[in-house]
């Protein structure tokens, strides 16, 4: 039933095939109007992944748990045999007090890593359902013109309040895994320099082939704090380096242009310098960061560069363990420790409001509030 492609634009990259190729394969097994759900506009394909995969296991906790009321026992609150069968009136009467069993079920489970669900993650849980239930009840019109249904249960639940950790502990926990001033420039040199003494003769070959690709990307990273989602979607045209910006999409398909640190433009040329001699992309191939796979020529991918991240900073003796989101984090702090100024960190790193920037705010205080311990 599902076989039309999910709404992409012309020249996709190769990561955006991967996830339709994953979206496509969830959409089998669920129903027909979550499939509906995922041709909205500016739904980002990593987005739709995420929520299908949240919306595979809430629909298997409808069918396999039993309803709480005393009226019904031993009745399951879904009757259906598979996922992709769940009719649109078992979300039309859901419960709120369904939807709260079914979070406290999540809450009290425990991930991959073998840690209980945070508040955090249970919060992306209602986010996602909400999404779906407010497009089964406002947005869609598949229905003559009228929404699915029009009660919303999702409305009734609300967000978990509370963190387990403030924003002065993450800055105490992450700031090893910052990577700014000097310590930044150190850490590009070791690459360079030393890194390759520190690997088996086996992995030189491969390391030497992508040194100046990782340490283009590194410094990219640094230099313009850009999602790693925004990193690996860039193409050749979108790369100014005369006027050193890049144009890149931002969450929701905004359209903008980041600066770029005048510092990392030699790697950025030491990279495209070296890049149709050594990967042998295809004209076709737009895409600036590439990898080369089973002597194919293709997009680099997200996984790809998170390994070599914290493959890189493992190894730096003077450095810790970091990902490309505290490199990205690395720029923020940056910028505002310089110019006390969160606009600016907003502007650079793309924020669409000022909240997100409030963790810069509590770390650039830290020393004044030292110094008023301090006082004598």
């Amino acid at each position: 039933m599902y076989t039309a492609p999910l709404p992409f634009t012309k020249g996709e990259n190769m990561q955006k095939e991967n996830y339709q190729k994953l979206i496509e394969q969830k959409l089998q097994s669920l129903p027909l109007y979550v499939y509906y759900y995922t041709q909205q506009p500016n739904l980002a394909v990593t987005t739709i992944y995420q929520y299908l995969s949240e919306y595979e296991r809430f629909f298997t906790w409808l069918r396999t748990t039993q309803t709480m009321s005393t009226n019904d026992d031993h009745k399951l609150i879904c009757t259906a045999t598979s996922n992709k069968d769940i009719s649109i009136d078992t979300l039309k009467n859901l419960q709120a007090s369904q939807v709260q069993q079914y979070l406290i079920d999540c809450q009290s489970t425990e991930n991959k890593q073998n840690k209980i669900t945070s508040k955090i993650t249970i919060n992306r849980t209602i986010h996602a359902l909400r999404s779906l239930f407010h497009y089964l009840t406002v947005v869609a019109d598949l229905n003559n013109g009228e929404p699915y249904f029009y009660r919303n249960v999702m409305l009734k639940i609300p967000f978990y309040k509370g963190v387990k950790e403030s924003i002065s502990y993450r800055n105490v926990k992450y700031g090893p895994q910052l990577y700014m001033g000097e310590k930044k420039f150190e850490w590009i040199h070791f690459i360079e320099n030393d890194y390759e003494n520190t690997i088996s003769k086996h992995a030189i070959r491969y390391f030497k082939f992508n040194k100046e690709r990782d340490i283009a990307i590194i410094a990219l990273l640094l230099a313009s704090g850009l999602r790693i989602s925004e990193l690996v979607n860039l193409n050749i045209h979108d790369l100014n380096i005369i006027d050193r910006s890049v144009l890149v999409i931002r969450k929701g398909g905004k359209k903008d242009a980041a600066l770029i640190a005048d510092w990392a433009i030699p790697y950025l040329k030491k990279y495209l310098h070296v890049r149709n001699t050594r990967y042998q992309p295809n004209k076709q191939l737009k895409a600036i960061f590439i990898t080369r796979y089973r002597e194919t020529a293709k997009r680099i991918d997200t996984s790809t560069i998170q390994r070599f991240v914290e493959k890189y900073s493992i190894a730096f003796p003077d450095g810790s363990r970091t990902t490309p989101h505290k490199l990205r984090h690395s720029l923020g702090t940056e910028i505002y420790n310089k110019s006390m100024d969160v606009v600016a960190v907003a502007t650079q790193l793309g924020h669409t409001g000022l909240s997100a920037t409030d963790q810069y705010i509590q770390q650039a205080n830290k020393e004044k509030q030292r110094m008023i311990l301090n006082q004598k």
